[in-house]
């Protein structure tokens, strides 16, 4: 056995030997960080793996943390404060770093904290080695699986974000928007469109990117963006240099600007260039080949996004026009009535609605409001609206009843080559006298707003919507009679301006009396607001709205007038012209004569209709002079005058005109062309 502790070894004179060379093998190199003054010394191996010439770095840790891509930057980052904040003396991690000819390349890092006596972290010394052939097995291969993943998901995201996008301003918010720039891995952007032989610069990000003078280009010009566009290839720079060396005329724009690479990319849509994006990056040189197919393909996804945002505007545009074209182009001055209309259109492109208004001035002081909304969204639905205007307003304008104008229209709808219905709600008011009458065919029931109380809605019996009714036989509507008061307003409105999803019908109305309630006084105010509350909740439904308010007249006693005609044969006609009489009579404030006004009116009524043939027509009218008087006429086509005649105890005929003079202050006969009227008037005292 050798006694070491005897003899005097020999050892060679450079031992231990140098760990560098051992390091080199092993593609290793070694850095010392000093945390206070953020320097960082690396040796020469260190910058072999990072493939960065000790030159080019500043001596700080900043910039060697731009030479890896910015996720994997802040990761390590985070490791690092992690260990430094918790005590931990080493930490170990795999990332990437960007070598000069833009690939990647995996790396691993260990580093030792060293501390002070108080514990605070003063120096990181560690070791820096190329992982890429250890990272060779399954580890790495996941790692990049995740990475495509990553590339994929990116595209994935930006499409999705894309495609909520309906204008062309949303695609270029989508795009211009930080959190897309962070996706993309890019430090800025611009997006051109192609518009008249130019291209126009819209959108930039982050703001203020424009290059002064580039705004407006021309595609002759030998600027990047007029490039791809012409040759509908995309364009990489990799380089500063490369930058200056291909487009000399811009670069000087844009140097110092602190991009080293750019990529210009075409927007095509269906084969023609529609514009250009361009990216921006900093602190990296080339683009491998899956960084560059995942570019193309986001490109691809905003050009179809465009495309498809101004084929919505352009039907947008055309769908609004027809819209409006359908409607009244002006709204005729009302004397007695202030009045005011607003059209919203619906959010979904040239998904249009049927939804209108209408105001029709009527003889003898009255006026009468329309508004219906046809069933579907398209333009056969605003086609069958504009005949239904028509057609409602040649019915009213020619003197028809409210409840024959409803059913005549619904009657017309019904003989059209179409399966749509349609919602209506027709008004007429006496705007000397304020007898308001409404017919409701499946529509919203109106609001009435008082000054100085609660807005409500009016309850309105009504019938099948137009067309329905005609389709199931039942043309009969039931017609509402309300007095409107000077100042009191009517709201008309379609089911857009109160639906919302989630909330059902009567919410809605609730909200909009609220909102009638507490909103302007003045109409065209009050109108902004209501359509302005649709907007902020982002409806996808048209909305129609009619406002109409009797007026302070400076003869409030001026005469009124309503008439009525009644079809020999035809029960439901004689019905509502009982109904208009006791609803006007009381309306006009008859008081105590009222139901012998009534009565005398009926027995006119039933008279001209058993002794005659052909219709009757019923007339209304209030008479001012000397006294208040309320006139009944009734008219036929017979020229044979009636008579006075007993009917004895015991006929049940006869007495018609016999208890009109027992019940009339006056009555009378008056001949008329190929008929004649049978009067009477009644003293009706003015109330209060």
């Amino acid at each position: 056995m050798v006694d070491r502790g005897a003899t005097a070894l020999s050892l060679p004179d450079d031992w231990p030997a140098d760990p560098d060379p051992i390091l080199a093998l092993n593609r290793m190199g070694s850095f010392d960080w000093d945390l206070d003054s953020g320097l960082m010394h690396m040796d020469a191996q260190a910058y072999e793996v990072f493939d960065l010439r000790p030159e080019a770095h500043d001596g700080t840790a900043v910039s060697i943390a731009a030479r890896m891509p910015s996720a994997e930057a802040k990761r390590l980052e985070a490791l690092i404060k992690h260990a430094l904040e918790n005590g931990t003396e080493n930490y170990g991690a795999y990332f990437r770093v960007r070598k000069r000819d833009g690939t990647l390349r995996w790396t691993h890092t260990q580093g030792y904290i060293r501390r002070d006596g108080t514990g605070r972290p003063r120096r990181i010394f560690g070791i820096l080695r190329d992982a890429t052939q250890e990272l060779s097995d399954t580890t790495a291969r996941r790692e990049r699986a995740a990475e495509r993943r990553r590339r994929t998901s990116l595209v994935e995201r930006t499409t999705a974000a894309l495609s909520n996008a309906r204008t062309v301003q949303d695609v270029i918010d989508t795009v211009a928007e930080n959190h897309a720039l962070a996706r993309l891995g890019a430090a800025a952007l611009i997006m051109g469109l192609v518009e008249n032989g130019r291209i126009h610069l819209v959108a930039e990000g982050p703001e203020g990117g424009f290059v002064p003078g580039t705004r407006y280009t021309r595609l002759d010009e030998p600027y990047p963006m007029s490039e791809v566009v012409r040759t509908l290839t995309p364009r990489f720079i990799e380089t500063p240099e490369d930058f200056a060396h291909s487009f000399p005329e811009l670069w000087p724009r844009i140097d110092g600007l602190g991009f080293t690479s750019a990529a210009y990319l075409p927007l095509i849509a269906q084969g023609r260039p529609i514009g250009a994006l361009g990216l921006f990056y900093e602190g990296r040189a080339g683009f491998t080949a899956e960084e560059r197919n995942v570019t193309v393909a986001l490109a691809s996804s905003v050009a179809q996004s465009l495309q498809r945002a101004m084929f919505y505007e352009q039907e947008k545009d055309l769908a609004q026009g027809l819209q409006q074209a359908m409607l009244p182009r002006v709204i005729p001055a009302i004397p007695g009535a202030d009045i005011a209309v607003r059209y919203r259109s619906a959010r979904l492109g040239r998904d249009i609605g049927g939804d209108w208004y209408d105001v029709i001035p009527l003889p003898g002081g009255r006026v009468g409001a329309v508004i219906g909304d046809v069933q579907g969204h398209d333009t056969h639905a605003a086609a069958v609206m504009g005949q239904l205007r028509t057609v409602l307003r040649a019915y009213a304008a020619e003197g028809h009843p409210p409840a024959t104008v409803i059913s005549r229209t619904s009657d017309f709808l019904g003989e059209l080559d179409t399966d749509r219905f349609a919602t209506c709600l027709y008004v007429e008011v006496d705007l000397a006298l304020g007898v308001t009458q409404i017919v409701r065919a499946g529509h919203l029931d109106p609001v009435l707003s008082t000054p100085g109380a609660a807005a409500r809605v009016v309850p309105v019996e009504g019938g099948l919507p137009l067309g329905l009714s005609a389709r199931f036989g039942e043309l009969a509507y039931p017609v509402s009679t309300i007095e409107l008061d000077p100042e009191q307003t009517l709201l008309l409105c379609t089911d857009g301006l109160v639906e919302t999803p989630g909330t059902d019908l009567d919410e809605g109305m609730q909200a909009l009396t609220e909102l009638v309630s507490t909103g302007p006084r003045e109409l065209r105010l009050l109108a902004d607001r209501l359509t302005e509350v649709v907007d902020e909740r982002g409806g996808d439904d048209d909305a129609a709205l009619l406002l109409l308010r009797r007026r302070i007249t400076n003869s409030p006693h001026a005469g009124g007038r309503l008439q009525q005609h009644v079809a020999a044969g035809d029960p439901e006609a004689l019905r509502e012209a009982r109904h208009m009489i006791r609803a006007a009579v009381r309306a006009w404030g008859a008081g105590a004569r009222a139901d012998e006004i009534e009565l005398a009116a009926d027995e006119l009524i039933t008279n001209a209709l058993t002794h005659t043939e052909g219709a009757a027509i019923v007339t209304l009218r209030v008479l001012t002079g000397s006294d208040r008087r309320l006139r009944v006429e009734v008219g036929d086509g017979s020229s044979a005058l009636p008579r006075r005649r007993d009917a004895g105890d015991s006929g049940v005929s006869g007495r018609g005109l016999v208890l009109v003079e027992q019940l009339a202050d006056a009555w009378g006969v008056e001949s008329r062309g190929s008929g004649k009227c049978v009067w009477c008037e009644f003293v009706v005292p003015l109330r209060g």
